[in-house]
């Protein structure tokens, strides 16, 4: 079956970085766009970043300059580098995987992780 499970989410300080990764079984993630989306307490899900399979990226205006989104087709994994973080960077951050282009549609994403939380926070 497919998974998608994301990982390293924490606590951090203002000012700081965390990078979350997203390891796919089950489906090749090298034919897909791989979304980033988060879902602070109250609000609406929403995108954040994603990588498409042409290697075309895309990012969240609120998140431009700070985040980078990447992917290893080997590890099958892909990866969003967190810097500068802010208190309304807070939020359960998922990945999710669209064929074949990236959108801020996430109706348009077939597969899912469970998120992982991220609390900017002094």
């Amino acid at each position: 079956q497919v998974q998608l499970v994301e990982s390293g989410g924490g606590l951090v300080q203002p000012g700081g970085s965390l990078r979350l990764s997203c390891a796919a079984s089950g489906v090749t993630l090298d034919y897909y766009a791989i979304g980033w989306f988060r879902q602070a307490p109250g609000k609406e899900r929403e995108g954040v970043s994603c990588s498409s399979s042409d290697g075309s990226t895309y990012y969240a205006d609120s998140v431009k300059g700070r985040f980078t989104i990447s992917r290893d087709n080997a590890k099958n994994t892909v990866y969003l580098q967190m810097n500068s973080l802010k208190p309304e960077d807070t939020a359960i951050y998922y990945c999710a995987a669209a064929r074949p282009w990236c959108s801020w549609d996430d109706e348009l994403y077939d597969y899912w992780g469970q998120g992982t939380q991220v609390t900017v926070s002094s």
